[in-house]
C-alpha cells in the first residue's frame, strides 16, 4: 500500500484538526468540507478501500461507526440527524486511499447525493 495523507495525519507527519482519537480510530476536520461539519474518520492502521477489508477487519470498520456517532452525540447531531458516508474506488468518490468514513451535518442533507 502506499503512504497516504491519512497515514502521515496518523502518524503526526502533517497537521490535521483531530476532534477525536482513540488507540485504533482518529477523527479530523476535512480540509474541503462539505457541510457545515465535516469530520473524517480513519483507521489508524491502514485499508485502502472497502474492498480490501477482510472479516478480520469487521471490528476495526464496525468501530470507525461507532466513533463517528459517539462524536455526533457528543456534539448534539442526533437531534436533528447528520450523514455517514463511505466511498470506494473512482466510481465511488474515493480520492484517498485510506478507508474513512465521512460524518456530514449541520444542514439539511439531500437524496440522491449525486
Amino acid at each position: 500500500m502506499t503512504d497516504t495523507i491519512f497515514s502521515k495525519i496518523v502518524r503526526r507527519e502533517i497537521p490535521a484538526d483531530v476532534v477525536y482519537e482513540d488507540t485504533e480510530v482518529l477523527g479530523f476536520r476535512d480540509l474541503n468540507p462539505q457541510a457545515p461539519v465535516h469530520v473524517l474518520f480513519i483507521p489508524k492502521r491502514p485499508i485502502a478501500t472497502l474492498d480490501d477489508a477482510v472479516p478480520d477487519d469487521a471490528e476495526l470498520l464496525g468501530k470507525l461507526l461507532l466513533a463517528a456517532a459517539a462524536y455526533a452525540r457528543a456534539e448534539g447531531f442526533e437531534k436533528d440527524g447528520y450523514r455517514t458516508v463511505i466511498n470506494t474506488r473512482d466510481h465511488g468518490g474515493q480520492t484517498v486511499f485510506h478507508i474513512h468514513v465521512h460524518l456530514l451535518a449541520g444542514r439539511q442533507m439531500s437524496w440522491p447525493p449525486g
